[in-house]
């Protein structure tokens, strides 16, 4: 038999960790022998691991009251489920934890990690910072407001961006960005999108996916975002709406 002191150092918890745990009905405390000792046994100990073990775990105190009278059964069950929420737990955990590092080493990721990819592609295609940085804080809006339509939007665009016509048609649209409202090229270049669109989608982007539907909202926001970039994009975006309403 050992004391209180000697169970705590054997198990790694405090003497007033015990005592909190025979307050709580967790661990039933033993009589005082004739020198006034309370005196705790092997099985004293198990049951205290299993506690401490628990309590690490993240399972409330009154839960791991209510296993204490479990079947061994129901406590198999109790410990498969918990073994489940550990590993849920343990995904996230390392996703805050790549997360942490990614923002230590300066370069934050707010977006999925296929967008990611993404962004890191449209450099080496050529495009400039400022039309990379537009796209990444167009996604984290999107994601951030239509997260059930998102991805698959996403994804019809970067489909597009492997077709080296279209990524072109991309291009010249960044490139766009300093032109004066009324150069020629602003006209040239909406015209050649106009009819990229409508051999992509169709005259009335009938194959174009569920998400590009104005009632999304998505586009407008995609839209507006980019208008106020540039009066030149501006002006861009009243030309293609004028070519597929015609």
């Amino acid at each position: 038999m050992i004391t209180i002191g000697q169970l705590a150092g054997y198990v790694g918890v405090s003497i007033k960790t015990i005592r909190v745990y025979h307050d709580k009905g967790l661990l039933p405390e033993p009589d005082r022998d004739a020198s006034g000792y309370r005196r705790y046994g092997a099985k004293d100990a198990i049951d205290l691991i299993k506690i401490r073990t628990l309590a690490e775990a993240g399972v409330p105190l009154a839960r791991i009251r209510e296993l204490r009278s479990a079947t061994d059964e129901e406590f198999r069950e109790a410990l498969r489920e918990i073994d489940d929420e550990l590993t849920t737990r343990i995904h996230d955990l390392r996703e805050t934890q790549g997360r942490l590092r990614r923002f230590a080493a300066g370069q934050p990721a707010p977006v999925p990690a296929e967008v990611a990819a993404h962004l890191d592609h449209l450099a080496g295609w050529g495009f400039t910072p400022r039309w990379v940085e537009l796209q990444r804080d167009l996604w984290i809006l999107v994601f951030a407001t239509h997260p059930d339509h998102a991805t698959a939007l996403f994804r019809d665009q970067a489909g597009s961006l492997a077709d080296p016509a279209l990524r072109q048609l991309f291009l010249d649209y960044d490139r766009a960005y300093d032109l004066d409202a009324d150069d020629p090229r602003v006209d040239d270049l909406a015209r050649r999108i106009g009819e990229a669109t409508r051999e992509r989608y169709g005259p009335e982007g009938r194959s174009a996916p569920p998400e590009l539907d104005t009632a999304s909202g998505i586009p407008a926001l995609i839209q507006d975002t980019v208008n106020a970039s540039s009066p030149a994009w501006q002006r861009l975006d009243t030309l293609i709406r004028a070519q597929l309403n015609a």
